[in-house]
This record gives C-alpha cells, structure tokens and sequence, in this order.
C-alpha cells in the first residue's frame, strides 16, 4: 500500500542530509553500508559468493574503494531475471526491466519496502521542481516494463499530487490531455517534449498558454545541455529540471539549484568515478565512469556498480564542501557511445549541444563512415533555412569537428517518445 509522506517531515531530513559536510556524510555511508550488508548478507548468493574473503564490513571507505567492482555482465542469467537478489520470487511485488539499448533487458524486482524508497528518494526531484500539493503532473510516457517514470508517478501521488496517465496515446491526444487536465507540470524525455511543441505548433496549440510551469526530464543528457534546455523552456515558457536514476541502481541524481548539473543524492548511494584511462579514481574536472552503491535496496542491491555513465565530478556544490557531489554537465553519455572521429572525442550530447544553438532547426541525425583511410560525419538536419554554412561553422568551432551538412525537409527524420538514438555508426559494421 502506497505510504503518504509527510511533505514537511521528510523535506525537513532531506535538507538535513544534504548540509553534511564530507566527514559526517562518509561517516553516514559507512554505517548504511553496514547494515545494508548484515541484512542481505548471507541470503544474498550473489554478494556472498563475489565479496567472499573480504572483511565485512569494511572498516572505511578507502577501504570499502578496493572491492571488485560489478558489471552489467555479472547480474545477466539465461532467464533474465538478475542474478542479485537477496529473497525468494514470491517477496518482490514490482517487476521492471532495463532498456536493452546495449544487450538483452536484464529483470529487475523490488520489494514493497524497497520501492517505498524509491517513492521517497524520488522527492528529491520534486523539490528541485518545486512540485507542491495538488499539482497536476501529466507523465508522457508508455508505462511498459521499462521503469521509465513509474516511480514518479507513485512519487507524485504519496506527495498529494494529482498523476495524470498517458500511455498509449498519440503526441496530438496527449496535448489535448494536458489541456482539458489543466496539467501544471510535464514528464518526458527532452527528446519528447521538443517533440511535443512541434506538435502543438503544428496543431496551432500555443503552449506558453498551457499552464505547465515545470517540465521534469530523464533518460537523456539533454536537461543538462544548456541549449537543449533553454529552447524547451522558451517554447513551453516553463522551467526544465534534469534528473537521473537507472533500473539496476535507482533514482540517484537530480538537478542542482544553480542548474549546472546534477547531484548525485549521497545519503543514498556511494559514487566513485573511475578514470576509463587508469581504472584508478578519476581527478576532479575530469572525465570518468560513474560507479553507485545503492544503501536503500536490500532486495535488489548493487555494491560498486559501473553504470556505464560517463561524468564530470566538480566536488562539492559550495566552497565548505557541504553538500553531494555535483557532476557538471549531468550525464554526457555512455562510455560505450562516446564516439573517436579523426582523433577528437566526441559523445552525442556534444553535437546535439551545437544543433540546439539554432533554434529554426528540427530533428537531426548523424552518420559516421570511413572514406579510404578518413572518417567521415555526415549531420542530417531538418533546417528551413537550407544554409548548412552556418552549422558546419558551429561543429568546427565549437568540437574542432569538419561535417558534411546535409539540409532535409522538415519532419522527414524519426522522431522519439523515449531514449532518443540520432548517431549512426557505420565503422563498427565494417571488416
């Protein structure tokens, strides 16, 4: 049964945990890990098996650092289901799974109580999107098995929220949903609510009139590229919050106040960020593999998981190194989507960063190919004007990047309700 929060209780020990200086805070994620480890530990066969031989629990986080890490790889079985959890089937009551965007969806369960604080994790989302009671909040998505924005929605409700469904429906339907709803906040990818606004204007709908004020957007890095971000907010005339979570971990980051990026909720989940180069721990500014201990899901646990994300950590969010980690940027991308062309590196993000500076521009797709011993990157760009000029200009100053600009009609390239995919690779189907 769905748990109402206490709006000022919890909000009161949210803002608690966030003014922790780093000594106080490791000292809280140490005695987390602690008891996260003598609950699952050892009906746990999983962690049994890989933390065999080590001092549990470990005495510090240094300490805790020198763990084998765990892959994506490691929780695959024949079935599906994910080799981690620590009760038997008939304990868990939600069933979700991963994407299957790189490899086969992996199965992940979560008990009554486990997602109870997803649910109350998820308020720290909400209160970086000022989300207060009686708000009505339309989620655009498609309420499959992928986890999507279910949390939310059940987050929503334990707030006092009014959560309006929308699967199914087609963009035109879902416009038309938010109107007659009188919806006052939006949750969708960013590919999705630009796509939405093309819609709307197509159908003569002036969103800056809606009545949504606050649009919450996950599954891409665009909520934290700052033209993506802005040209959302200018034609919804709202403000964009980016957050960030993962079927396997759970809802671990969301937007700072200043917007710069997102923190990563430490009271909740223990963040590394490895060095791809090193394997060691990366310096600050640098880039580096996300890698989460999620201390709030005995049934499904991850201890020193590599999300694959690749980050920019910055440290703290003030000068008294109070405050969870802020990683600049949000999420750039997938280690295994960063993209090598002619010895620059490049991740979607980067490029859709640059489309996104001019605001005439529709969707866009990028090809990569290798012509004799060069690569190529051909950008397809939906541009009224049919000036590619201007945008080769912006790749080559921006990313140092030489593209070929090819201008298409508008509406002639796919469009996304989820994870967008706009960069093709041809060079990984080559001999």
């Amino acid at each position: 049964m769905l748990r109402i929060i206490d709006p000022n209780e919890s909000y009161r020990e949210r803002r608690r945990l966030e003014r922790l200086d780093r000594a106080e805070l490791e000292k809280h994620q140490l005695q987390r890990l602690g008891e996260l480890l003598a609950t699952i530990l050892p009906h746990n066969a999983f962690y049994a098996e890989k933390l065999k031989g080590l001092r549990v629990p470990p005495q510090s986080l240094a300490e805790f650092r020198t763990w084998p890490l765990t892959t994506k790889e490691e929780l695959e079985t024949p079935g599906g289901l994910a080799a981690n959890l620590t009760w038997p089937r008939e304990r868990y009551v939600r069933f979700h799974q991963t994407s299957g965007t790189k490899g086969r969806p992996l199965v992940v369960l979560d008990t009554p109580q486990d997602w109870q604080r997803w649910i109350e994790l998820w308020q720290y989302v909400l209160d970086a999107a000022e989300v207060r009671l009686g708000e009505r909040a339309l989620l655009a998505f498609s309420f499959g098995p992928f986890i999507g924005f279910w949390t939310a929605f059940d987050a929503l409700l334990a707030r006092g929220c009014t959560a309006i469904p929308s699967g199914g429906m087609s963009s035109r339907a879902r416009l038309e949903l938010l109107r007659t709803a009188q919806a006052t906040a939006l949750f969708c990818t960013p590919t999705y609510a630009l796509h939405l606004a093309e819609v709307a204007q197509q159908s003569g709908i002036d969103l800056r009139k809606c009545g949504v004020r606050a649009i919450v957007v996950a599954g891409e890095p665009g909520g934290s590229i700052p033209t993506t971000r802005d040209r959302i907010e200018q034609v919804w005339n709202a403000r964009v919050v980016d957050h960030a979570g993962a079927t396997e971990v759970g809802p671990w980051g969301c937007a700072d106040a200043e917007r710069r990026g997102l923190n990563v909720i430490e009271s909740e989940f223990i963040a590394e960020f490895i060095s791809p180069e090193t394997g060691l721990a990366a310096a600050p500014g640098d880039f580096a593999e996300l890698v989460l201990t999620s201390l709030f899901r005995p049934g499904c646990p991850v201890i020193r998981y590599c999300t694959g994300d690749v980050v920019r950590p910055i440290g703290m969010t003030d000068r008294t190194r109070r405050g969870f980690a802020l990683l600049e940027g949000g999420v750039l991308g997938r280690a295994d989507d960063m993209l090598v062309v002619r010895g620059v590196n490049v991740f979607p993000s980067a490029l859709e960063a640059v489309i996104r500076e001019f605001p005439e521009l529709g969707e866009f797709r990028a090809t990569i190919s290798t012509a004799g011993e060069l690569d190529g990157v051909k950008i397809e760009v939906e541009d009224p004007l049919a000036q590619p000029k201007r945008i080769v200009e912006a790749f080559q100053m921006r990313l140092g990047l030489r593209v070929v600009v090819e201008p298409v009609p508008l509406g002639s390239l796919p469009r996304f309700e989820g994870k967008a995919r706009r960069v093709v690779d041809l060079r990984k189907k080559q001999p």
